[in-house]
């Protein structure tokens, strides 16, 4: 190449950047305000991505013409070109992977469920469109993709052997999806005994944040055969009961009424009680010292029944002292065999 072509070269090159930075600062921020006046919120995220794309799209695309008008030979102009083709479509790969995970997180906000943007699908879509481009660029080489797919054929059934365990997480977890039995946030309870609220189904476990902050992390194999306690499912909303005891002397219908009153009266000044819930209360045993009784409360959700139940202890224990109502401690009575003295010997 000449010095003359080199300018030339590098002028196609800073004509591309600042056509892209004139689409990026001028043309782009036009579109981001039309797309924002939309109710539809995939205009935003395409935009917002082809933005970004804008100036290494027109910098190759300088750099394609630059090289066209040049005196290099046809060789090296095919290898550039099948360069920029390549570009291209794996530009194109990255911006539709990029949209299409876009487009699940905001069909989960708008639905509030984890399953159409969980990472494993999220995953599984952008491994597809990157399979896809993989192809396309095998193509626009000219290399055949048939005799690829029959070798991946037979070499794929060693590697499902080999990672059996991984793939039997992968449908696992596609069937806990498919089910709909979870959605983002859910609070669950496990057979096992953790709980806490769902955050992601990835494609070999699930994970689900305690209500202390710590992670569990349980594999989706296993998830698929537990018994699974979802207490967000239908309803948010719990009942709950808090046993406790009154002695045998007691006036059974004051206790009773008493305890709807607080009951009533805790949930009507707390923000997490359900106001419009009727309180009833059930007498359960006669215990070894005192009547045992249970009353039930409704909260907004599972993790709200602490702090509520803290306050109805607290105000039922003031309560019974003000009514002189006795809560009896735990009474044991042991009989202690009296033995005689052994005879002294003579």
């Amino acid at each position: 190449m000449t010095q003359e072509e080199y300018i030339h070269l590098g002028l196609y090159i800073l004509g591309g950047i600042v056509v892209g930075l004139i689409m990026q600062k001028l043309v782009m921020p036009i579109l981001v305000k039309l797309a924002k006046k939309s109710k539809i919120q995939a205009d935003d995220l395409v935009v917002k991505v082809l933005c970004a794309w804008m100036v290494p799209l027109f910098l190759v695309l300088g750099l394609h013409f630059g090289l066209q008008n040049s005196s290099l030979s046809p060789k090296i102009l095919n290898w550039m070109q099948r360069g920029t083709i390549i570009f291209y479509i794996l530009s194109a790969t990255i911006i539709a992977a990029t949209i299409l995970g876009g487009l699940l997180r905001i069909k989960n906000e708008n639905s509030d469920s984890v399953i159409p943007s969980s990472s494993i699908i999220s995953k599984i879509a952008k491994v597809m469109v990157y399979i896809l481009g993989f192809i396309l660029i095998l193509q626009s080489q000219g290399i055949s993709v048939l005799g690829i797919l029959t070798t991946l054929g037979v070499g794929g059934i060693a590697v499902a052997l080999a990672l059996k365990d991984t793939l039997s997480n992968l449908f696992a977890g596609l069937q806990v999806i498919s089910s709909g039995k979870f959605n983002n946030g859910d609070f669950v309870r496990l057979s096992s005994g953790e709980e806490g609220y769902v955050e992601d189904i990835s494609w070999r476990s699930t994970v689900i944040r305690a209500v202390d902050k710590h992670t569990i992390i349980v594999p989706n194999n296993e998830l698929a055969n537990m018994i699974v306690h979802n207490y967000y499912l239908n309803d948010r909303s719990i009942n709950f009961g808090v046993e406790y005891g009154v002695a045998y002397d007691s006036d059974l219908d004051k206790v009773e009424a008493i305890t709807i009153e607080v009951v009533t009266e805790t949930l009507q000044n707390m923000e997490q009680g359900v106001k419009d819930f009727e309180p009833f209360v059930r007498f359960t045993a006669f215990g070894d010292s005192s009547i045992n009784m249970k009353a039930f409360l409704r909260v907004n959700s599972v993790n709200d029944q602490y702090v509520v139940k803290s306050e109805f202890v607290k105000r039922l224990q003031k309560r019974f002292s003000q009514e002189g109502i006795n809560i009896p401690f735990p009474i044991r009575t042991l009989q202690m065999e009296k033995v005689a003295p052994a005879d002294k010997e003579s």
